[in-house]
């Protein structure tokens, strides 16, 4: 069953949309009572109601969006890229700022996955293999090219990716810089975990592991 979205857009459904968001990040899914979500978006629990039938699904509404914000970003990443180690750069580079600028949210994406009902997580999971094909392609176009020097492309793909989810875990603007001041050819902290076998990418992996080293 979908979310409720006839009032999806609305002002009201916004605020709680945030307040979910916010609840979950700070208490988890199961800590998070209606009460609280309502209470946070200045509204009764009754009212809540009116947009969202369920804590579940607000947390499915939150997941859904997430999950296609940030695989529309790095679709639209790669496309602008021409050499597999061009598109990886980008890809890495719009992956981790999603995590950092909307480190709250991404927390909430990505760490309760396990409290939505089986059919929203399947959905949602379908999202992640997406996101997963972005990453495994270029990585194995990388390798074909000569440009990557990687044993396994799907198990440089997944570390990848759970180097970007764990930026939401670990960022902190006021300490970190916010992703618009990261040096561009270093992209994210996920660079130093593919080994292109150009002399002149193994430069450039060397500045992003000093980079990432001044970052945690």
């Amino acid at each position: 069953m979908r979310a409720n979205t006839s009032s999806s857009t609305s002002p009201s459904s916004g605020r709680l949309l945030a307040a979910a968001t916010e609840a979950f990040a700070e208490r988890g899914f199961h800590g998070t009572t209606t009460r609280d979500i309502s209470a946070r978006a200045g509204m009764s629990p009754a009212a809540m109601y009116a947009h969202h039938r369920s804590k579940e699904e607000l947390l499915y509404a939150i997941s859904l969006h997430g999950h296609q914000r940030v695989l529309s970003a790095i679709q639209e990443a790669s496309a602008q890229g021409v050499t597999p180690t061009e598109r990886l750069s980008r890809v890495a580079y719009a992956f981790g700022a999603w995590h950092a600028e909307g480190h709250v949210r991404a927390r909430v994406v990505n760490y309760e996955l396990g409290s939505l009902s089986p059919e929203h997580r399947a959905e949602v999971t379908a999202l992640r293999r997406g996101i997963d094909t972005v990453f495994r392609s270029i990585v194995a176009a990388g390798i074909a090219a000569g440009e990557f020097d990687a044993p396994d492309a799907s198990m440089t793909a997944v570390s990848l990716i759970s180097l970007g989810i764990d930026i939401s875990r670990w960022y902190n603007p006021q300490g970190s810089g916010r992703p618009t001041t990261w040096p561009p050819t270093t992209a994210t902290p996920s660079c130093a975990w593919w080994a292109p076998s150009t002399e002149s990418s193994r430069s450039r992996i060397s500045d992003c592991r000093g980079w990432t080293g001044a970052i945690y």
